[in-house]
């Protein structure tokens, strides 16, 4: 459950959500959302797809915990993703954000 403080003095836990949409290894069109937590060491980012389950490591921005999720999910295969924060704590964004691509392994 979200705690009403404002995020700057939220310790720990679930801070912002950002959707993901992409390509999955089976050619599939996917759409999900990466839960991004505040950790003691910074904010770490994980999603779920289907039985697959990837959670990256403490980060000391939001941004790179996003973009180690998104590497260790194109080593898994996926392709075509983009991102953007859909929450930040219990605000939802209206989809107002703007996109991030990200370029596929070569």
């Amino acid at each position: 459950m979200m705690s009403s403080l404002p995020l700057l003095f939220k310790k720990e836990g679930l801070i912002e959500k950002h959707q993901i949409e992409g390509v999955d290894p089976s050619d599939r069109y996917f759409n999900r959302m990466i839960l991004v937590n505040r950790t003691p060491s910074g904010y770490a980012a994980k999603v779920m797809y289907e039985a697959l389950n990837v959670e990256g490591h403490p980060h000391p921005t939001i941004t790179a915990a996003v973009q180690e999720l998104i590497d260790m999910m194109q080593r898994f295969g996926f392709s075509k993703m983009r991102t953007r924060a859909n929450f930040k704590g219990t605000k939802y964004l209206a989809e107002k954000e703007t996109w991030m691509d990200y370029q596929d392994l070569a």
